[in-house]
C-alpha cells in the first residue's frame, strides 16, 4: 500500500539525490472540482480515503470546491534493525506508525531481531535514512499523532524514570541522616571524654525480676558475671564509653535502665547480696574515652 502526504501549502519538493529508494508515486497539485469525494479522488491517486485524511490533518470526509491538495512523491527506503530498535522508536524515527510498519511488511507480532530489514513508504523516512545526500527542503508535515501504544511506553519509562528518582533521593536522605548521627555521636564523645562528675549510683544482678540478664548493648551479664558494666542515661554518658567509677573501678557503659536518667549510674554485681551492699550512694566518676 502506498501512503502520500498532503500539506497545506507549496507542493514539498524532493531532490533527486535521494538515495535507495524503491518506488514513487503521483505528484502534484489536485484542486477539488465540483462533485469531487474524497473516495473518488483515493480512487483516482491510488491511496486510501484512511491516507488522504491522514495525510491532511482532516476529521471528517467533508472537503469542498476549490479546495487544493498537494501531493507529494512517496520514497520506499530499507531499514536495518539495529540492537536496541523497537518498532515503535522506528516509527518515531520515521515519522510513521507501529501499525505501518506491520501492514507494510506483513508482521504479525512487534518483535524485531537485529539484522532484519524493514521497508518505509514515507517521504519523511526517505529523508532521514538519506541524510549524507545533498537533498532540497521539503514543505512541513503534519506531526504523526502518537498511538496508543507508544503513548503507553512513553508513560512507562516515564514513571520508571520518576521511582528511580525518587529511590536515589530517599537514598540519599537516608545516608545523610546516618551520617548526622553518627558525627553527632562521635561529637557526644569527644565532649564527655576526660569529663569527671559526680552521680547517684545503685547497683543490679542479672538474675533480678523481669531481667534478661543481656545488656541494652548485647552483653550477656549471665554467661559473663565477673563483667565490669554499668548502666548510663546515653544523653549524659555515651553508650560503649569506658568509665572510672570510684570504688567500683573501670567500667564499659554498656547498658541502659528506665530509671537511669541524667547524673545517675546503675553498676553490674554479680549477686544480690552485692547488690545490697553497695546500696545507693554519690560517687565520683570519670568518662576515660
Amino acid at each position: 500500500m502506498k501512503k502520500f502526504v498532503f500539506t497545506l501549502g507549496t507542493t514539498a519538493i524532493l531532490s533527486a539525490g535521494f538515495v535507495g529508494a524503491a518506488s514513487a508515486s503521483t505528484s502534484g497539485t489536485y484542486e477539488v472540482q465540483k462533485g469531487d469525494t474524497l473516495w473518488k479522488i483515493a480512487q483516482n491517486h491510488n491511496v486510501s480515503i484512511d491516507e488522504l485524511k491522514d495525510a491532511n490533518n482532516l476529521t471528517s470526509t467533508l472537503i469542498y470546491p476549490n479546495q487544493t491538495l498537494n501531493l507529494s512523491s512517496i520514497k520506499e527506503i530499507v531499514h536495518t534493525v539495529k540492537r536496541g530498535d523497537t518498532l515503535w522508536s522506528i516509527g518515531q524515527h520515521y515519522g510513521v506508525t507501529v501499525e505501518e510498519i506491520k501492514e507494510w511488511n506483513g508482521l504479525t507480532s512487534d518483535l524485531v531481531f537485529p539484522g532484519e530489514q524493514f521497508k518505509i513508504k514515507t517521504a519523511q523516512a526517505a529523508q532521514s535514512q538519506t541524510a549524507s545526500a545533498p537533498v532540497a527542503k521539503a514543505a512541513p508535515q503534519a506531526q504523526q499523532p502518537q498511538t496508543a501504544q507508544a503513548q503507553q511506553e512513553q508513560a512507562a519509562q516515564e514513571q520508571a524514570q520518576k521511582e528511580q528518582e525518587q529511590a536515589q533521593a530517599a537514598a540519599q536522605a537516608q545516608a545523610a541522616q546516618e551520617q548526622a548521627a553518627q558525627q553527632q555521636q562521635q561529637q557526644s564523645q569527644q565532649q564527655a571524654s576526660g569529663k569527671s562528675m559526680t552521680v547517684e549510683a545503685t547497683a543490679y544482678t542479672a538474675n533480678c525480676a523481669g531481667c534478661s540478664g543481656t545488656t541494652a548493648t548485647g552483653v550477656n551479664l549471665k554467661s559473663n558475671p565477673n563483667q565490669r558494666v554499668i548502666a548510663v542515661d546515653p544523653s549524659v554518658i555515651p553508650l560503649g564509653s569506658k568509665v572510672y567509677v570510684e570504688g567500683y573501678g573501670q567500667a564499659v557503659a554498656a547498658d541502659t535502665g528506665g530509671a537511669i536518667k541524667g547524673n545517675r549510674i546503675d553498676v553490674f554485681v554479680s549477686s544480690d547480696s552485692a547488690a545490697q551492699d553497695w546500696g545507693r550512694r554519690s560517687v565520683k566518676i570519670t568518662v576515660i574515652d
